[in-house]
């Protein structure tokens, strides 16, 4: 808008002027003058929404303390574990990258023997406030024990699991290890992931 300003008081400082030679070409000079004077302006209003009106942006995913972010304690996890109560292992709170605070929590049924798999949810707020499952990052039924769960920097979802390549494998001395990584992409989470040594915690 500057710059429109400026070209209009150019017309008003050229228009001034008198004498016979500027009257016989004030109209050539007249039509270049406004056909620049529109372009500048044309230009302004094109680059306007742009600059003006940005879309949505995404936010730093940065870590949240637990009081600002859903309680995993008082969401109802999809877990069937009968007479048996739900136990949440380990979790974090964060803004992913959307704005919003969310939790990532694995939990699983307290069992009294054995070593339940755990689910991986994410958490955010839902009717009245109460926390809600908004994803199912991993289900139990992979047969997986959650150690760990972390927020990279690009608002990934990271962890460390352990499992049992079949039955017969004892309990106590799980035989697979696993890094997963969880990739916000559109409406869904991508997984992906990585042997780990056994040793790994």
């Amino acid at each position: 808008m500057e710059t429109a300003v400026g070209t209009t008081a150019g017309q008003q400082t050229a228009t001034g002027r008198g004498g016979p030679r500027h009257g016989r070409t004030a109209p050539w000079h007249w039509a270049v003058t406004v056909a620049g004077c529109a372009a500048v302006v044309a230009a302004g209003l094109a680059a306007g929404p742009a600059s003006g009106a940005p879309g949505p942006a995404r936010t730093t995913p940065r870590a949240l303390p637990a009081a600002a972010a859903p309680d995993p304690a008082k969401a109802e996890l999809p877990l069937d574990c009968g007479p048996f109560p739900v136990t949440v292992s380990v979790s974090f709170a964060a803004d992913l990258g959307d704005g919003r605070p969310g939790t990532v929590a694995a939990a699983h049924c307290a069992a009294e023997n054995g070593t339940p798999p755990d689910a991986v949810y994410l958490l955010g707020a839902g009717p009245g406030g109460r926390p809600a499952v908004l994803a199912t990052l991993l289900s139990e039924r992979e047969n997986l024990t959650v150690s760990r769960l972390a927020l990279r920097s690009d608002g990934a979802v990271t962890a460390h699991a352990r499992g049992y390549s079949g039955d017969d494998v004892p309990r106590f001395a799980p035989d697979i290890s696993l890094d997963l990584t969880w990739t916000h992409k559109g409406g869904g989470w991508d997984r992906s992931q990585t042997a780990a040594p056994i040793a790994s915690t």
